[in-house]
């Protein structure tokens, strides 16, 4: 047993002399056919033993180490984990109490939802190590983004709760129905005197929506690849972060609309709109043919029509007309004079409004008014459908059913035969019948519950501004300067890239646009110097049979050869190349701070045609950067189908239904 104190396995001076003495016994006893086996082998293996007893001592070191870490940290992600999953399920209770229209429990709900949001974002932050770890740590900081940029969304939703809460019984807003013995009336003017009181806190709103963006603008999607996390991940982020961004640009460019309002709803003293009729089906620069009008008065919110008639009767009381102007005279045959319904002829909607109130202000009938609102028939059809999908209005009934003499919503078709079909009398109120609808309407929209129909038509409103079917010119400076922010203007707009935007003019005199379907294909081609040539092809088709319009028949003409006077708007400075298509040659001028190439398309029924211009834009890309794009929608155009191409490959494909803003990357 004392021969094992002599043994001192750490000296290594010692190992390597024995070492050294068993590797020449070795020698002297081994035969020469077995030496460099003895001499290699046995030394090291013993290095080897050495070695993987030290590094298995590190191994459980670092183990041990590592084990304490998820120890340590598990205790307080579990923590966050559990107060998180409390967070959402609270966070869900707001969305149904919103659903339910109850006011007082999403505000009590929101609260809930704030106090564990706290709680969860303490539990959190016990796990700031993660913040040393690398790729571990973008998701740390990504979740304290989205938990900080949650917090101030909670407290804009607050404020507004809280400014609702004293009217939620009268404006039915408890969820529980209609209160008793309150009228819609007296709903809708609690709700106009209400917005009064959150109109004030819109700063407060503000701060905390600037908050939230800044906070998103820290998350990273790219950090969540789909081959690990799926798509879902990425996507709601993506999603997310539009949103926040939407809703903070929103407010702050919004903010002079919020703020008057109230007033725009008559909160102190009525007020009166000029509501203009675009008939879309006879697509005009800025959405349609106006066909009608009604004068509508707002007073504490209450709305009712004051008077409704064709533009006919408006343009008989104008005196001294002068000329019709040169694109008139030129392609609409038979009209010498220029009518108040014919004045939208600038693809801007506030320059032709302009035109329109010179000529207003001449017409025996004005009424003054505070503004004027332009709507198509897409208001009316996406309304009615809300609606039940049935309007009674004098005497006939109007749905969005499909109706076979057009292939088009009911409605369409029976406002048509009333107004346009030619008989052997004068119809001096046919074209009030639209007067008529929208007061029915008005009717039904606003003497039914809140809870049933509001929701859905202010969705829809919101939807139809933003696709340009609804149109605003209103005459207080501060609301119109937040109408235009949000793009409710029709305005051309300047940008700094690339920009399209095809205007066509229906001077057929018949509702070809009923039937017509039109594509463009937008391609790009890059030379190496950076000069971009751009080929812009519209197509357009009329698949469907003529109808009769013959005026001793009696026919309802709808479908004939559509006569279009074109207009495509481009970067100021453009220079055309080539151009097929048109019936006259293209011409070039400038307008709007554009270029614009006009020309002069017809197409038969059951035809088709294909414009296309070829120009190169007035600047250089630079070697690698992407280029771009904004294409802005005409008003009353709908289903415009479009191809963006870059040397010959088609690399998206898109309906416009808004304006649109992208990028080419070459």
């Amino acid at each position: 047993m004392s021969g094992f104190d002599k043994i001192e396995f750490n000296d290594k001076k010692s190992s390597n002399l024995n070492a050294e003495a068993a590797v020449s016994t070795s020698i002297k006893s081994t035969p020469d056919f077995a030496k460099s086996n003895s001499t290699i082998v046995m030394p090291k293996r013993k290095k080897k033993i050495n070695a993987n007893f030290k590094i298995s001592r590190r191994h459980l070191i670092t183990l041990g180490v590592v084990v304490l870490l998820v120890v340590l940290i598990s205790i307080p992600a579990y923590a966050a984990y559990k107060s998180g999953l409390a967070t959402y399920r609270e966070a869900k209770l707001i969305a149904t109490a919103v659903k339910q229209q109850n006011v007082s429990l999403a505000s009590d709900e929101i609260t809930k939802t704030q106090t564990l949001l706290n709680k969860t974002k303490t539990n959190f932050h016990f796990l700031l190590p993660l913040k040393l770890i690398p790729i571990v740590n973008w998701y740390y900081s990504d979740a304290d983004h989205l938990m900080n940029a949650a917090s101030s969304g909670l407290d804009s939703a607050q404020i507004i709760t809280a400014s609702l809460k004293p009217y939620a019984d009268v404006l039915g807003l408890k969820g529980t129905g209609n209160p008793a013995g309150v009228s819609t009336s007296d709903r809708i003017k609690t709700a106009v005197l209400s917005l009064g009181k959150i109109t004030p806190q819109i700063d407060k709103i503000q701060i905390s929506l600037d908050v939230m963006k800044k906070e998103m603008d820290q998350v990273d999607p790219n950090h969540y690849p789909t081959f690990l996390f799926g798509k879902t991940v990425k996507t709601q982020l993506i999603g997310l972060k539009t949103f926040t961004d939407e809703s903070a640009v929103g407010v702050t460019d919004a903010k002079p609309l919020i703020k008057t309002l109230p007033n725009l709803l008559g909160s102190n003293q009525p007020k009166y709109y000029l509501i203009l009729f675009q008939n879309d089906k006879e697509l005009r620069p800025t959405g349609g043919f106006i066909t009608a009008y009604a004068i509508v008065k707002i007073d504490q919110g209450s709305i009712s029509i004051e008077k409704s008639e064709n533009i006919y009767t408006l343009d008989d009381s104008i005196p001294n007309k002068p000329p019709a102007p040169a694109p008139i005279l030129k392609y609409f045959p038979g009209v010498y004079e220029y009518n108040l319904r014919d004045s939208n002829l600038s693809p801007d909607f506030m320059v032709s409004m302009k035109t329109f109130r010179s000529m207003y202000d001449k017409a025996g009938l004005k009424q003054d008014v505070n503004g004027i609102i332009a709507i198509d028939t897409n208001v009316l059809v996406s309304t009615i459908k809300i609606l039940d999908n049935q309007v009674q209005a004098d005497g006939q009934t109007f749905t969005t059913d499909k109706d076979p003499h057009c292939d088009c919503p009911q409605v369409i078709y029976q406002l048509e035969n009333n107004i346009s079909r030619p008989v052997g009398y004068v119809k001096t109120e046919r074209k009030s019948l639209i007067g008529d609808l929208m007061s029915a309407i008005m009717v039904k929209s606003l003497t039914s519950s809140p809870k049933k129909y509001w929701g859905p038509l202010l969705q829809t409103m919101i939807m139809q501004t933003s696709q340009k079917d609804i149109l605003y010119d209103l005459y207080d400076d501060q609301a119109q300067q937040g109408i235009e922010a949000l793009n409710a203007a029709g305005r051309i707009k300047p940008f700094d890239g690339d920009y399209l935007h095809i205007n066509d003019t229906n001077f057929s005199g018949a509702k070809v646009n009923i039937f017509m379907q039109e594509s463009v294909d937008n391609a790009y081609s890059l030379a190496n110097d950076g000069t971009i040539t751009k080929t812009v092809t519209i197509h357009y088709k009329n698949p469907y049979p003529p109808s009769d319009c013959s005026l001793k028949s009696g026919g309802l003409c709808l479908n004939a050869e559509y006569r279009d006077w074109l207009r495509v708007y481009v970067p100021e400075g453009s220079q055309l190349t080539s151009s097929t298509g048109s019936q006259v040659k293209i011409s070039t001028h400038n307008d709007l701070g554009k270029t614009v190439f006009e020309g002069f398309v017809t197409v038969r029924t059951e035809g088709f045609n294909t414009v296309t211009l070829t120009y190169t834009l007035p600047f250089k890309l630079k070697s690698g950067s992407p280029l771009p794009v904004m294409i802005q929608k005409q008003p009353g155009a709908t289903n415009n189908q479009y191809n963006m191409m870059v040397n010959g490959n088609t690399v998206d494909t898109f309906t416009l239904t808004t304006d649109k803003t992208t990028q080419v990357k070459f």
